[in-house]
């Protein structure tokens, strides 16, 4: 592995990746950093997790003069969520350079942005939408732009906004450098590539997230109507210390939390009508482990590297494998070991099918619990936090009264009580839960629609419609904007 101490780069930069724990190069980060800190235009093929944006950062951060209050690097992220991650990990690398960094995208205060972008800063993150409404404001000036960033062009394109990027691109100076980064290299991209850039060095990962050897693969054959009861009792036998549930819809996601919540478990829904502040706040606790569940949809979850999470439900089945590889790659990440399981409708088998050909990995059928092995599941709980309390020995202030009670009581009744009293019995409050349509039966080559034409059809989109109802050049949708579809509730997003 490639040290990042043997690359050309400045004590500054040095320590700010020293401080982050960064030691080791990834594979995407050696095969990058050292063409881009030379220059060179690069085409990085790598899945989200695997380092992406220290290997772009990294050159980004080096090229910028710090005395010029200009804008020199621009990165175009295709959500909110993943922009915000990405200019905070560029602060961190470019702290010691004193690098300033701004990100942008719809649903905060364009006035707060446009104050913000007067004061200087030398990289700009955003999301297409925004970053033109700015160019369009003329208060976004991209003439001394050095390095520009296309980061998971896949996606963007999958939600419509190639031909902003194309925008975009008209107003940075044809001398620059361009770094590209994409999980696959579709037609289009390969365009964006061929037109806008010099000679580029390609970076070619091979997907580890497509063997996914590190994460237990599982679906259940299930009825919609049932999906919940047998969410709640695998939650009771699996125990997950962090977990992820997606779901396909805005207000599926808002009807699995409440339910979860209404069932005693701590679980919070994000997706794209919450307002930024809510989005983190409830980021921010599953990250500290505050929250237990997170209930998302595809593009709220996009982009988010968490560590720690443990198991991954699919509500609702995937309607193509990108996306599913995308989901069950919230887990399994630094050598750990992660667990998915996919909910499938009998009518959705074909979809599941199509996902296991292209992982080449076949999902174990499992069979759902029932509710006397979900108890089980919370009395093995209950019986672990009893010997965790034990091996702590901080038991002192507690024998009188355990001495106390020893006198007139049978041991193993007490053990029973405290086992009874700490075991979450499960719930059966009934909630409501609204059932969804099965997505379309998939034909042979899967069934994908044409951009922009099922924009209303909510029983399932096409590929380039999945996400957000974001067919064709939509993208006064992008990143949640005021005024946007809040009370379609049942969109996607």
């Amino acid at each position: 592995m490639t040290k990042f101490s043997e690359f050309q780069i400045s004590e500054a930069t040095q320590q700010s990746l020293e401080k982050m724990g960064f030691e080791e190069a990834t594979p995407i980060q050696s095969g990058t950093i050292e063409p881009a800190l030379e220059g060179r235009d690069v085409i990085g093929q790598a899945q989200t997790g695997t380092g992406k944006t220290t290997a772009f950062g990294v050159p980004m951060v080096e090229r910028i003069n710090t005395d010029d209050r200009s804008v020199q690097g621009i990165i175009i992220a295709p959500t909110r969520e993943l922009a915000i991650q990405v200019s905070e990990e560029i602060n961190r690398i470019g702290r010691g350079k004193r690098i300033q960094v701004l990100s942008v995208f719809g649903g905060q205060d364009i006035g707060r942005q446009i104050r913000a972008l007067k004061r200087g800063p030398h990289i700009v993150v955003g999301t297409p939408g925004r970053l033109i409404d700015h160019i369009e404001r003329r208060t976004l000036k991209l003439g001394n732009v050095q390095t520009l960033v296309l980061d998971e062009a896949d996606e963007m394109l999958n939600m419509g906004f190639i031909d902003d990027i194309r925008k975009i691109l008209a107003h940075v100076p044809e001398e620059r450098q361009t770094l590209l980064f994409s999980a696959t290299m579709p037609g289009p991209i390969r365009k964006i590539a061929e037109k806008f850039m010099k000679e580029p060095v390609t970076v070619k990962i091979k997907s580890k997230a497509m063997t996914v050897d590190n994460i237990e693969q599982h679906f259940v054959k299930v009825q919609d109507r049932e999906k919940f009861d047998v969410l709640t009792r695998l939650l009771n036998v699996q125990q997950p210390k962090l977990a992820i549930v997606f779901a396909r819809t805005k207000r599926r996601v808002d009807e699995v939390a409440q339910a979860l919540n209404v069932r005693g478990y701590s679980a919070e829904g994000i997706h794209g009508d919450l307002t930024q502040s809510k989005r983190m706040s409830v980021l921010r606790q599953f990250k500290n482990q505050t929250l237990e569940i997170l209930v998302a949809t595809d593009v709220a979850a996009r982009g988010l590297d968490i560590s720690g999470v443990t198991h991954v439900y699919n509500f609702d089945v995937p309607q193509d494998p990108e996306s599913y590889v995308h989901r069950i790659g919230r887990t399994g990440r630094a050598g750990e070991k992660g667990m998915s399981v996919t909910f499938v409708v009998p009518r959705e088998m074909s979809y599941l099918r199509v996902i296991e050909r292209t992982t080449n990995q076949r999902m174990t059928p499992l069979r759902p619990p029932t509710e006397e092995e979900a108890l089980v599941g919370q009395q093995v709980l209950a019986k672990e936090q009893l010997i965790e309390a034990i091996e702590k020995n901080e038991l002192n202030d507690y024998r009188p009264m355990a001495d106390h009670l020893l006198e007139s009581n049978d041991p193993v009744d007490l053990v029973a009580a405290a086992l009874k009293i700490l075991t979450r019995e499960p719930d059966e409050t009934p909630v409501k839960i609204t059932e969804e349509r099965p997505l379309p039966n998939r034909n042979r080559r899967g069934g994908g629609g044409g951009r922009g034409r099922n924009r209303n059809n909510k029983g399932g989109r096409g590929r380039n419609n999945r996400r957000g109802g974001r067919g064709g050049n939509n993208r006064r949708n992008e990143g949640g904007r005021k005024g946007g579809n809040r009370r379609r509730s049942s969109k996607r997003s």
